[in-house]
């Protein structure tokens, strides 16, 4: 009967050996687990960071937008509003400054004949030739 017994001894100690070996097991599997959980609350953490300076961003990018209609927008209608009332103020103008161009090149022929004529006269007047002027 001892050989029995020490069989059945042997089996005893064999499956306590597996459950101790089972037990460091999950008491590592539980480390990991707690590790997890440590590395998930961090994680959350990142998360709700990133969420606020996503948020964050997002108004900023709304202000922006909301700038560009509002002002840049209003500026560039501006903008061109007056360039167009600029232009037609130049078109207006550039008749008149050929006009004058015109009335400069008049006037300098004239000049030259108005001086060929007060020569002519100088030596008439010079020559005692009056009746022919």
């Amino acid at each position: 009967m001892d050989d029995k017994n020490d069989k059945k001894l042997d089996l005893i100690l064999s499956k306590v050996e597996k459950i101790d070996k089972l037990e460091i097991h999950i008491l590592g599997m539980e480390t990991d687990i707690q590790g997890m959980k440590t590395e998930m609350q961090s994680m959350k953490s990142d998360i709700k960071g990133l969420k606020s300076r996503a948020d964050e961003l997002d108004r900023k990018v709304s202000d922006i937008r909301i700038h560009l209609e509002n002002r840049t927008d209003w500026n560039i209608q501006l903008l061109a509003e007056n360039f167009i009332e600029l232009t037609n103020k130049l078109n207006q103008a550039i008749p008149v400054a050929d006009k004058n161009l015109a009335y400069e090149v008049k006037v300098s022929y004239l000049i030259d004949e108005v001086q060929k004529m007060k020569e002519k006269m100088e030596e008439k007047i010079a020559a005692g030739d009056f009746a022919t002027a």
